[in-house]
């Protein structure tokens, strides 16, 4: 993996915390009822709204969004790349199969949805884990 890919990957992680954890900590109310947003609803399905729990997964996504940050100012620090990624990767793995198993109280395109943005968030954690190939030098063969 070169630094672009790590960028990228980082950059989809910490705009995804900071958007959830943003939310969820400073709006929980409406977070419970509105997120993703652009017009679908996905957590009330899972059960009535409680402040308490809302503020901690938002205080946990504002977590991620500044570790996430910190990596993206030393995004050749393999081993910093490497941890946040692996943090990131024990999330998104227990996020999505606990989805998995819950699917069937959504519509098809939520289903859908689900499962296409959380193994997005699964693959771009993965990413994190594999070293930077050094790049040839010019006059290498």
């Amino acid at each position: 993996m070169n630094t672009k890919i790590r960028y990228a990957n980082l950059g989809f992680l910490a705009v995804t915390a900071l958007y959830t954890g943003a939310w969820a900590y400073f709006s929980p109310k409406e977070w419970h009822a509105s997120f993703p947003g652009f017009g679908l609803s996905w957590l009330p399905q899972l059960g009535p709204y409680n402040e308490h729990l809302a503020k901690d997964a938002g205080a946990m996504f504002l977590a991620l969004a500044i570790l996430t940050a910190i990596t993206l100012g030393s995004v050749r620090n393999t081993r910093l790349v490497q941890t946040t990624g692996a943090v990131w990767l024990v999330f998104n793995v227990l996020h999505l199969s606990y989805h998995m198993q819950h699917l069937s109280m959504y519509g098809t395109r939520d289903q859908v949805l689900n499962v296409v943005t959380l193994t997005l968030l699964v693959l771009s954690s993965a990413a994190l884990l594999v070293p930077v190939i050094p790049g040839r030098r010019q006059g290498d063969t």
